[in-house]
């Protein structure tokens, strides 16, 4: 006999333990039980709380739920499942009562909280609905002959095929009751109820009905161009540094790179993907009839009176032309070197045992994205003066600087980097900078002109500063080279900084802190920060980004660990323990404890080489 349920006090779990009581899979003593335990472990989702002490199995808890899917709230399943933070639902379902035009689902997929893929799997598996491509799966044209399409566009629902006895039918909203309904009355109640992608579902009934063919009239050379247009516009305007235009099969995607993450904006149809792409070949100077091979280009947009540097990558892929646009800053956006967030004594070193002194070389590290060619030239333009000769050789040159003599590489005309570099030496200089080091030549280079006098600036794509000094180790360039040579070595990362519209204090989870190798009291007396999510941040609780450094300048130490060819681990240690040398992650977590930033974001892109430091020995060492 099922045991009659007692009121279950309103949490997030309430609703899926008062189905499993109901059902009589849970007794009241059980699921008092795990009452206690979630509320011990609020961070742990009810499912796993379930499988772990062994109450269900994963078939059981599947059945109740599809079942009783009607009844069940979809941000709740997304939460008891684990596929979405409860801080997440809470900002989806604020978005959705300022548009409540739009479906719950219909936000999470758009602010990025779930990928639509990520969406449907946890429908399907979790629930047991089948999921439908229509870009693959087989469709049974009979069956949907026999609906009016209009009446399927209205709900969002497709039937797909028969299956013994029952209609399968695709839906947009497994949970929206009216639109069931409405399948019901054109179907019958012998329904099998299935998922697909919402855009599928409009595309598919589009193209049956006839209207996905747009007219040539309506696609022409103006409207591409104020699509394009408008797709670059919005993207200044949000502060993007890269557009993604990236071919579907059915559709192109639209993402913005905001803040170092990738943020999806919007789709364009299949049939505008031609005019969409040659209309940016025009305007990046590529070739338009060339389709089969990758091109780059570049180009100059001008928006609400400004002038903007863009270079356009062209990468022939399955579905057509990927399109990445890299939006350059001008001269007028360089930060001057004392306001790129160097700490104090960090600041005051860099300064003068490195920009001020008259050769050598240093070398900037970090991967893509990282700011090195900020630095590079907040550095360039603090060291430039008229008395001085500086050139450059870039691939391509991103910053236009006066007084400076700037070679932007070009492969098509035979102006290489290798040509470039045997000139750059010709020409007098006091200070070279290459963009670059990408093969031996060019470390050789480097290493060649600074042993003659010169001052050499240039990065480097290695995860640390260390790292740095081994990658040039294994370009064959000689230790005693790079000992004799190498000034310096600044490796950095990009972090988002808290929105400051929506921050509020929290506190560090256990797991955070034993990765750092903390205990709550090391941290006791730091205001740890973190975005609840707002409109001013696109509700990702961030808004704007700050560097963080790693700078090791090269002493006798650590120059006879390279010359004695140590491993990278101990010079290192080495460079710790007799430069000062703080950290990526050091320094990251400066600017953690300080609320500017987050661990999560620390955890995201710093790599954990070293256990760090107490935060007072760091801060003492920053003079932060």
């Amino acid at each position: 006999m099922k045991q009659q349920p007692k009121k279950i006090k309103n949490t997030s779990s309430s609703t899926i333990l008062s189905l499993l009581l109901k059902e009589g899979i849970l007794t009241q003593e059980k699921t008092d039980h795990v009452l206690r335990i979630k509320s011990k472990l609020p961070s742990k989702n009810l499912c796993d709380i379930l499988k772990d002490l062994k109450y269900i199995t994963p078939a059981q808890l599947k059945d109740v739920l599809r079942t009783n899917h009607l009844s069940l709230r979809i941000g709740e399943i997304l939460v008891e499942f684990g596929y979405l933070s409860p801080e997440k639902l809470d900002i989806a379902l604020d978005i959705q009562q300022k548009e409540k035009h739009k479906r719950l689902g219909e936000v999470i997929i758009e602010q990025q909280f779930l990928s639509e893929r990520a969406f449907l799997e946890a429908l399907s598996v979790q629930l047991g609905f089948p999921y439908i491509n229509l870009s693959t799966d087989d469709l049974d044209l009979d069956i949907i002959r026999t609906v009016p399409l209009k009446w399927c566009q209205i709900n969002r629902f497709i039937p797909v095929y028969k299956k013994e006895e029952e209609t399968v039918v695709a839906f947009a909203d497994p949970f929206n009751k009216a639109a069931i309904d409405a399948a019901r009355k054109l179907l019958g109640d012998r329904i099998l109820i299935a998922i697909s992608s919402a855009a599928q579902i409009d595309a598919y009934l589009e193209s049956l009905t006839g209207k996905a063919n747009i007219p040539r009239s309506i696609i022409d050379e103006t409207t591409a161009t104020g699509m394009v247009n408008r797709i670059i516009g919005d993207a200044i305007d949000k502060g993007t540094s890269d557009i993604h235009l990236e071919p579907l099969r059915g559709c192109i995607h639209v993402r913005y790179r905001i803040d170092g993450i990738l943020i999806f904006q919007k789709e364009i149809a299949t049939e505008a993907t031609a005019m969409v792409t040659s209309r940016i070949k025009i305007m990046a100077k590529a070739d338009i009839s060339e389709k089969r091979r990758h091109q780059d280009g570049r180009m100059v947009f001008e928006h609400k009176g400004n002038r903007h540097d863009l270079r356009v990558s062209f990468y022939a892929s399955l579905f057509g032309e990927k399109i990445v646009m890299r939006i350059l800053n001008r001269m007028d956006q360089i930060i001057p070197i004392e306001e790129i967030g160097m700490q104090p004594k960090m600041l005051k070193r860099y300064i003068q045992d490195v920009l001020n002194v008259p050769s050598g070389v240093l070398v900037i590290t970090g991967p893509t994205g990282s700011g090195k060619t900020t630095t590079l030239y907040s550095s360039i333009t603090h060291i430039n003066k008229p008395e001085i000769s500086i050139i450059t050789a870039e691939d391509p040159v991103e910053y236009t600087l006066e007084g400076i003599t700037q070679c932007s590489i070009n492969p098509a005309i035979n102006l290489t980097y290798k040509e470039t570099l045997r000139h750059i030496v010709r020409q007098d200089p006091d200070i070279i900078v290459i963009g670059e080091i990408r093969d031996n030549y060019s470390a050789d280079v480097a290493v060649h002109a600074a042993l003659s006098g010169h001052k050499v600036l240039t990065s480097f794509h290695t995860e640390d500063s260390i790292g740095g000094l081994v990658r040039l180790m294994n370009m064959e360039v000689e230790a005693f080279l790079i000992s004799s040579t190498v000034v310096c070595v600044l490796s950095q990362r990009l972090l988002r900084k808290v929105c400051t519209q929506c921050k509020e204090i929290t506190r560090p989870l256990p797991g955070e802190l034993k990765l750092l190798g903390y205990v709550p009291k090391d941290i006791s007396r730091y205001k740890f920060m973190k975005g609840k999510g707002c409109p001013a941040c696109g509700y990702t609780g961030y808004k704007g980004r700050l560097a963080i450094f790693e700078m090791l300048v090269l002493n006798e130490s650590v120059r006879e660990a390279i010359l004695n060819h140590k491993s990278s681990y101990e010079i290192r240690k080495i460079s710790i323990e007799t430069t000062e040398m703080v950290t990526l992650m050091e320094d990251a977590l400066i600017k953690v404890s300080a609320g500017v930033t987050t661990l999560e974001e620390l955890f995201r892109c710093v790599p954990r080489l070293m256990p760090p430091r107490q935060i007072h020995e760091i801060k003492r060492l920053l003079g932060a």
